[in-house]
């Protein structure tokens, strides 16, 4: 009879240093991230908290600004001051202001040579800002004009009478 003997070597892993660190169990690794997480969230939300009281809102234009019309406006011209909302008009008896913002949605109308036009809907508006044609419930409001030295001071914000003209 023949034996057979087999033998096996086993390698030992190299014993560790007993200055490296011991791995971390996952639990605790797991445990550990999820305290971190929530205090980085709270951080974030005092961060964000800090920031409430101060106005997160853009500083609008204000509602009342200088004009000088040009010289050579026509009489029945529309002039519409860039980035407003009104179209100041010159005629014998004074200068006035009407709104360009249309009473039924609030688009702005486009000046035409029979009126005004709102290209959103389709309403139309006299010269002198009475309604030809709906949607719109209700005329162009007229806003208020004064002179100053040699130049007009339009308020947007306030509506005056229909007819309302300064002296030029």
């Amino acid at each position: 009879m023949t034996t057979t003997t087999t033998t096996k070597t086993t390698t030992a892993a190299p014993a560790g240093s007993r200055l490296d660190p011991e791995p971390v169990p996952r639990r605790d690794f797991l445990g550990l991230a999820s305290l971190w997480a929530a205090g980085a969230a709270l951080v974030f939300a005092g961060l964000g908290m800090l920031r409430l009281p101060k106005a997160a809102v853009l500083s609008s234009p204000s509602k009342k600004f200088r004009v000088t019309l040009p010289d050579a406006m026509a009489a029945g011209q529309a002039f519409v001051p860039p980035g407003r909302s009104v179209a100041m008009f010159k005629d014998d008896d004074g200068v006035y202001a009407i709104s360009t913002l249309c009473t039924h949605l609030g688009c702005i109308v486009k000046s035409t040579h029979e009126g005004f036009e709102c290209p959103c809907h389709g309403s139309r508006f006299t010269p002198d800002g009475a309604v030809t044609k709906g949607p719109a419930p209700t005329a162009l409001p007229w806003r208020k004009v004064t002179l100053s030295g040699g130049s007009y001071v339009v308020d947007e914000d306030e509506t005056v009478p229909a007819g309302t003209k300064v002296k030029a």
